[in-house]
């Protein structure tokens, strides 16, 4: 099941948009690569948290970083 990004895994809720989005985007792919969906969505959300990192972007809704 493809996610999108107004239909997505509640553990992605806390995420900034951007963030949020890169997961979804990277969770989609591991899905069309044959990964389960628990592991798409972990590996997808470290990721993602690594993209925005590296961009200096903010990653959680309700911290700092």
């Amino acid at each position: 099941m493809p996610w999108t990004k107004d239909d997505y895994p509640d553990s992605l809720k806390n995420f900034m948009a951007p963030i949020r989005y890169k997961a979804i985007e990277i969770a989609n792919a591991l899905l069309e690569d044959g990964y389960e969906e628990g592991r798409a969505i972990s590996i997808a959300t470290e990721q993602a948290k690594e993209w925005g990192e590296n961009r200096d972007k903010k990653i959680r809704k309700d911290s700092a970083e």
